[in-house]
Order: structure tokens, then sequence, then C-alpha cells
């Protein structure tokens, strides 16, 4: 059989698609911290510095000592002297009464711990933080939960030995048939593959306050691929979503009045704390139109509130501030919001 020396030279459809990423790319990306701490930044923070950079950036959904459970679930509690001495949380046991699993409860390594806050928090601006603050912040958390004293430093010099006293270092299971599977999967599908009912059932499905918590998830959802979420504007479909039809592909122009702003605002993570018209942390932005109606200078009051932060209008919970926004996008919010955040 003789082939013709331009079939065998043939390229791939995406052979001239992209590039190699750079060495300088790789390096930005490649930040994570392993087990053993390779990876691991050279750096320094005291337990004090840590204070300060908690109660200035985390002390608003975390509580000033770890412990709030009003946002999130708390980071410190629930461990002992007795916990760290022996590597295993005793509240973590079968039989045990305790209210909570924290952070500190749960948490093995504390690489893991590092590595979160590094490249998670804060919330509503990750990546940050100096890599001293996060020696830092993970130095006070530590304290918090008795690991190291007060005065003490955290460093990359001294991080191994501190994890040797992590109160559920000893915690982990290996759980061997993730590893040795011998040829088989590591789980077993029980999805239906023949004789399939003809009209499949929707089992689950948010409830009717908190559909558009969050915004259109429709207009969230890449247009390329299988998956498509629903218009949360009207009410739960009666079938799955894509049945039927074709998915429908909802282009810039389609967009609601108001789009744009959304967009901004899910790009900066405030749908995580406030819904359209119901409060998840904070007020819905309804709500927070509402509120303030007729108010003179509504809008300059409301810019400045959403780049600074605030406590008091609308409970105890404070509103961090948002310093990465401009001038002219926390306007944009500013005057949605005093529209009537529609």
């Amino acid at each position: 059989m003789v082939c013709s020396g331009s079939a065998l030279a043939q390229t791939k459809p995406w052979h001239d698609l992209g590039r190699d990423a750079t060495q300088a790319e790789v390096k930005a990306w490649d930040i994570d911290v392993r087990p053993d701490f390779k990876g691991l930044p050279k750096g320094a923070g005291s337990v004090a510095l840590g204070e300060q950079v908690w109660e200035a950036q985390c002390a608003s959904c975390h509580g000033s000592f770890g412990e709030s459970n009003e946002v999130f679930t708390p980071i410190v509690g629930g461990t002992t002297k007795a916990d760290i001495e022996r590597g295993r949380v005793k509240n973590l046991e079968p039989g045990s009464s305790f209210p909570q699993k924290t952070t500190m409860m749960k948490v093995a390594t504390l690489s893991t711990l590092w590595d979160y806050i590094n490249r998670a928090m804060p919330w509503n601006a990750p990546k940050t933080l100096k890599t001293d603050e996060v020696y830092a912040v993970t130095a006070y958390l530590l304290s918090l939960a008795e690991v190291v004293p007060a005065d003490f430093t955290l460093s990359d010099q001294n991080i191994a030995e501190v994890q040797k006293r992590m109160p559920n270092r000893n915690g982990m299971v290996f759980y061997e048939p993730l590893w040795k599977l011998e040829g088989k999967g590591d789980v077993k599908n029980v999805a239906c593959m023949k004789d399939c009912p003809v009209e499949p059932t929707i089992r689950s499905s948010l409830p009717d306050f908190a559909r558009d918590a969050h915004g259109n998830i429709q207009e969230q959802n890449r247009v390329i691929g299988p998956v498509r979420g629903a218009d949360t504007t009207k009410p739960a479909p009666t079938a799955p979503v894509g049945s039927g039809s074709k998915p429908t592909v909802v282009v810039a122009a389609a967009k609601p009045a108001g789009g744009d702003v959304k967009a901004l605002l899910a790009a900066n993570s405030c749908t995580a704390c406030h819904g359209m018209s119901q409060k998840i942390v904070g007020p819905g932005f309804t709500e927070i139109a509402k509120k303030h109606k007729g108010q003179e200078r509504l809008e300059a009051y409301l810019a400045v509130k959403i780049r600074e932060g605030g406590v008091g209008v609308f409970g105890a919970v404070p509103m961090p501030a948002q310093p990465q926004l401009s001038a002219a996008e926390a306007a944009a919010i500013a005057k949605w919001i005093a529209d009537g955040a529609k």
C-alpha cells in the first residue's frame, strides 16, 4: 500500500491554535504549596502583624477571633492541647456531640491553610496579600488555636516544625482502593445505560425565593458545550433545561437594562453576599434601593459605601471595602441601585 506524502503531512485542525506558555507565565500560575512545603516562597510574618491584617481584611466575614458562624463556618474552635499532643482531634471522633466542625479541627496539613489563604483570600480581592502577610495571617490563626504562642513569627524556615503541632495532623486516612485499582474504576456507575425512561425527572431545584439570588444563571453560562443554566428570572422549568429544542444562546445585545452592571457585580463577587432581592449575607440590592429611596445625593452616598464599606445600616455584619473598583465602576453600580436595581 502506498500513501502520498501530502496526506501524511496534513496537520491537525488545532495545530496552529495557541502557543507554548513562557517560563514567566508558568511561574505566575505555579503557586501551589505541597504538604512537604515544596513551592513555599521565602518569607515570615508575626502573629501581631497577622492580627492587624485580620482585623482590616478578614474579621468582617470570620469574626475577630475566627469564631464567627454568620457568614462562613468558624475557622477556630473545637481543638484542645491534648489534640495538639496526639495529632488527632477528639471532637471529630464518632459519638462526639461537638456542634460545629471548624477549619482548625479538620485541616491536617499546614500547607493547605497557607496555600488557601494565599490564593483565595481576602474574599473580595484574592491574591492581594503580600507573602509576609500570608505568613502573618496564618500565624494569627495558629495562635488563636494555641498551636503557636502569641509572640510567634511563622516563616519558611520553621513552618515544618509547626506542622508537627497541627491538631489533626494524623487525621488523614489512606483509602487504598483509590490507588490500587487493578484495572477497575474507583467508582461504581449506577446511571441508566439502556432501556432508560423516555422522560427524565427533575429530582432537585432551587426554591423560589433563591432562584434569582445570584442573578440570571442563563446569562452566566458559556455558549459552548452541553451545559445550560436555567433562566432564573422565570418560574422553575418543568423539564430538564435544554431538552426538546436547541438551547438558546444569549447574546450581549439581548441583555436587559443593567446587564453591564450585573456583569460588574458578578466579576467582583458582589452577588456572593447580596441577592438581587433576597438577603444572603448582606441585604438584597432592591432592599437597599427601597430603604434609601428619595434620599438626597443617593448615588454619591452609595458610591462611597461601595468603595469604603461600612456597618450598622443593615445590622451588625460589616460591608467590607471594595478598593479594587474604580470610581466610575462604583458610580455605575450606585446609579443602578438608586434606579431600583432592575
